[in-house]
């Protein structure tokens, strides 16, 4: 069995129902999804890809994405999302690393040929039409036998010490995420409708297997993104629809509501279920959201190692008024979910008590089964089947996990994980730096912005303007600093490594007063 078993199974049962949208207009149907991934399967195949090759995707949200990842799996192959904001230096390296043969693309993130790859298709090309033809009956295409252990879906996030590292996840691992959601998250039929504002490479994507599961349908906006105005009209025209996204898209669509007036039950003909995880959420918005968009919302915390599985925080639980501790349920990341089970502990494994702060581990099959090509990293991840998550909380008596902190360096900006050493190291490339230290600072519209403390070299002056350009030729536009501050020496201990607590009480303190400034 494979994740392809679950378009077929689709595809026989509600053959012409339509399955995917292009914003409000039809795309294809269950069948023709099915026909196209089936006939681009039998391209990749007849071309030379072996089972378990990688092919990479560097696409915008697209309906083709899905068609993709479909006929990827039907070939026996393994799909490498990334994120279309990423600088094209940036893909070459995860596509060299993952070993990836071919690259589907949009020219809008990738104008130019990247390097190493034995193709690149534009997925809107004349090229990707001759592809993309469907075959007559997709059930006479073979889908080449992959067992449920078999690696499926290569995600590259980054630890905060080092380059990306690929976490392998195997169609097992995204076969039980797939039921989970339907236990923990959200009842689903196959009059739902998931759309795809958030990247289709991260979370939403992901999301796509419990609606195939269901036979639901699946829109992508028209602009490709999430524009509050768009997303509102589209579930209006087509129905309600369910999405995954970050706190900060979640604050646009609320924004947005409040703004124009759209009252709960409004909301309620656009929205059936928003997804929030993937950065903290304030408790303050999403009382707001609540209280402006009504009974819309769940949310869940995972991690790239455990796909959108560890805890929840259910429909119910979020409304829950009358609870006496609701508060602090709310201010939670909820209960673990069905297939995981989730501890807090010290530095040696050993469990805390209730209430104590400490490391999360998470255990469960849908853990990852480690780091492509990287068996130390994945040693000190999986210790005796529980992964280390390298966050920091502590369980209440009712099994309700409180996050008090991420790992020590990441930032969170707009739902996008920036690791500062990214950023450090393309920083340090420009001549006349000596040092440098990335932190995050608070920031009321994106969470977290990312700052740099500067040392320059004695004699050398810089502009910031000179660094933004640097980094927008080095690294993707979302990750390069806001602000910098350009100091006489980084505060290090008597160990010499760089105290980041104290420069981020410093970006605090500066976004405090900029802030109060401000307002």
């Amino acid at each position: 069995m494979s994740l392809v078993d679950l378009l077929i199974r689709q595809a026989l049962l509600q053959s012409e129902r339509t399955a995917v949208f292009s914003g409000a207009t039809p795309y294809a149907s269950y069948r023709q999804w099915a026909a196209r991934s089936a006939g681009l399967a039998q391209v990749m195949r007849h071309a030379g890809l072996e089972p378990g090759d990688r092919v990479l995707l560097f696409i915008r949200n697209h309906p083709r994405y899905l068609e993709v990842l479909w006929a990827a799996w039907w070939a026996g192959l393994v799909v490498v999302p990334v994120n279309a904001k990423l600088h094209s230096r940036e893909v070459e390296w995860i596509a060299d690393n993952a070993q990836a043969r071919w690259a589907f693309v949009t020219s809008d993130v990738a104008p130019t040929p990247l390097a190493g790859l034995e193709r690149q298709i534009d997925i809107e090309s004349v090229e990707a039409d001759a592809l993309f033809v469907p075959v007559h009956d997709a059930m006479t295409v073979p889908v080449t036998p992959r067992e449920l252990g078999d690696l499926a879906w290569l995600f590259y996030t980054s630890g905060t010490t080092g380059r990306p590292k690929g976490v392998m996840l195997t169609h097992r691992n995204l076969i039980t995420m797939g039921l989970t959601y339907f236990v923990d998250v959200d009842l689903v039929s196959n009059t739902d409708t998931i759309v795809y504002g958030a990247p289709m490479s991260h979370g939403a994507g992901l999301y796509a297997i419990p609606h195939v599961m269901a036979g639901a349908r699946h829109a992508v906006p028209a602009s490709g993104g999430v524009d509050p105005v768009e997303l509102f009209a589209l579930g209006h025209a087509i129905g309600p629809l369910s999405t995954f996204a970050a706190p900060t898209i979640v604050k646009r669509l609320v924004d947005h509501a409040q703004d124009h007036g759209i009252s709960a039950e409004d909301s309620a003909r656009s929205f059936k279920t928003i997804v929030y995880g993937g950065a903290p959420m304030y408790l303050t918005d999403i009382q707001r959201a609540l209280r402006v968009m009504g009974s819309r919302f769940v949310q869940i915390y995972g991690q790239g190692e455990t796909p959108m599985v560890a805890t929840a925080l259910s429909r119910q639980q979020l409304g829950d008024t009358s609870h006496t501790r609701y508060l602090e349920r709310l201010a939670s990341v909820g209960v673990a979910q069905t297939p995981v089970q989730v501890r807090v502990t010290n530095e040696d494994g050993q469990d805390l008590p209730l209430g104590t702060v400490g490391e999360v581990l998470v255990k469960g099959d849908t853990v990852m089964t480690g780091y492509w090509r990287d068996p130390p990293a994945s040693a000190l991840a999986i210790r005796d089947g529980w992964l280390f998550t390298g966050d920091v909380g502590c369980l209440d008596g009712d099994g309700f996990l409180t996050l008090k902190d991420r790992s020590k360096d990441l930032i969170i900006s707009g739902g996008s994980n920036i690791y500062p050493r990214e950023v450090e190291e393309a920083l340090l490339t420009f001549p006349g730096i000596a040092e440098v230290a990335v932190v995050g600072a608070p920031n009321p519209e994106w969470g977290e912005v990312v700052v740099a403390f500067v040392v320059l070299q004695a004699g050398v002056h810089l502009q910031q303007s000179e660094l933004d350009q640097h980094c927008l030729a080095q690294i993707a536009r979302f990750k390069r600093p806001k602000h910098y501050y350009f100091i006489n020496s980084l505060p290090k201990n008597n160990y010499g490594k760089v105290l980041k607590t104290s420069l981020r009480e410093t970006a605090h303190l500066t976004a405090t007063v900029k802030s109060c400034a401000s307002s």
